[in-house]
């Protein structure tokens, strides 16, 4: 078993700053080369703080501010455009990146984009949902509308 401090936040195993203990396997062929933790060791106490630091600040203060932004996001879709083919495919696809600056653009709240999980990759014009975990207690399912690009 290897001991690990997660530099960024593992669906199903925890969030940065948290000291997990995985097979050694899992840590050697995928959290590691992926830049997701690093080697837990006595010095490495300072960075989990400042880990745990930077994340209480990015994250939504409290679950009624959760609650809120997951009200706003949720009554109307957010409006994402990109250059698309005469068949309506896209060039390239719509990326988490491009979701969190959609909402920030329509004047919705600054979301991490690590926060945004896509099913299935977007790259056609149209509706499509995807979730979004604003807090540990509360996910919202947001309404994303892919239009061509004037």
């Amino acid at each position: 078993m290897a001991k690990l401090i997660l530099t960024h936040e593992v669906t199903g195993l925890g969030t940065p700053g948290d000291v997990v203990e995985v097979k050694d396997g899992y840590a050697r062929n995928f959290l590691l080369p992926r830049g997701l933790a690093t080697g837990w060791s006595k010095g490495a106490e300072k960075q989990i703080a400042g880990i745990r630091n930077a994340r209480k600040k990015r994250e939504v203060a409290g679950l009624d501010d959760a609650k809120a932004i997951r009200d706003s996001l949720q009554s109307k879709p957010v409006i994402v455009t990109a250059k698309a083919g005469v068949s309506g495919r896209l060039f390239g696809a719509i990326t988490t990146t491009d979701i969190a600056e959609a909402v920030a653009a329509a004047g919705g709240p600054s979301i991490d984009k690590r926060k945004i999980e896509v099913g299935q990759p977007i790259k056609s014009l149209g509706d499509f949902q995807v979730q979004l975990r604003l807090h540990d207690d509360v996910s919202a399912r947001i309404d994303v509308r892919v239009v061509p690009e004037a």
